[in-house]
């Protein structure tokens, strides 16, 4: 795909998916990432402590997030083909020599398990590995966040480490889980 017309066509889908479609972060979206990252039931999938930030405190950490203006990362609020906010995903930390992408997404309650997340996290492999350039891609969650974990080990992504009593939670320390796919492991299932 040397020509340019065939590049032309891959970077015109490079953001779009079946069902999903990455666009940039808008201000009407920071209302409601910033409250599904406060709910109590989403913020322990997410953060180390769950606690409720003021709306502008964590808008501010999704406009940092968004930026796009680093080669070593990207954030993009994703969409159905309604344009309908369906959640975040944020891209950091590639750099020469490792070339390792950390990855995250917050999906809002309402579009859980409907396979969004994972065409949301495809998508974006694709774009970490095929446009960015990564050797690697990682992401982290809980140990008690079951549904996460066989997630990303369905896409291709494997345990690469358990950091013990990482996280305290109703009385109780959690591992968190740290999983990776390397580049050629990402080629080799598509």
């Amino acid at each position: 795909m040397n020509d340019s017309a065939g590049l032309q066509e891959w970077s015109s889908s490079m953001l779009t998916g079946e069902r999903v479609r990455f666009r940039e972060l808008r201000e009407q979206d920071l209302a409601h990432l910033a409250a599904w990252w406060n709910d109590p039931s989403q913020a322990i999938l997410q953060q180390d402590r769950v606690t409720v930030r003021p709306q502008e405190t964590a808008a501010a950490m999704f406009r940092t997030w968004s930026k796009n203006e680093s080669p070593s990362g990207f954030g993009y609020s994703i969409v159905n083909p309604a344009e309908k906010l369906i959640g975040h995903i944020s891209v950091w930390g590639i750099s020469v020599p490792e070339r390792i992408a950390t990855m995250a997404i917050i999906i809002s309650p309402e579009f859980q398990d409907q396979g969004l997340g994972r065409e949301s996290l495809q998508l974006g492999l694709r774009i970490v590995f095929e446009e960015m350039g990564a050797h690697k891609a990682e992401l982290q969650t809980w140990s008690y966040n079951s549904r996460a974990i066989h997630l990303y080990r369905s896409l291709g992504f494997r345990e690469e480490g358990r950091r013990r009593a990482a996280v305290f939670h109703r009385g109780e320390f959690h591992e968190q889980v740290l999983l990776g796919m390397l580049e050629e492991e990402y080629r080799a299932a598509g």
